[in-house]
C-alpha cells in the first residue's frame, strides 16, 4: 500500500499568514527571463517586489 505525502506551506494555527511570491526578472548574460519564487509572510510582500 502506498503512502500519501502531504506538503503544507503554513503552520495550522498561524491561519493565513503566507503567500507564494513569483517575480519574472531578466538575466543580464544570456537576456532570458527568470523566476525567482518565494514563500513569505503576507507583510513582506510589498518589500519582496521593490527589491531588485
Amino acid at each position: 500500500m502506498a503512502k500519501k505525502a502531504v506538503a503544507t506551506l503554513r503552520d495550522k494555527t498561524a491561519g493565513k499568514g503566507v503567500v507564494k511570491c513569483i517575480r519574472m526578472t531578466r538575466s543580464e548574460r544570456t537576456g532570458a527571463y527568470m523566476f525567482k519564487e518565494e514563500i513569505i509572510p503576507t507583510d513582506k510582500e510589498k518589500e519582496f517586489f521593490s527589491g531588485k
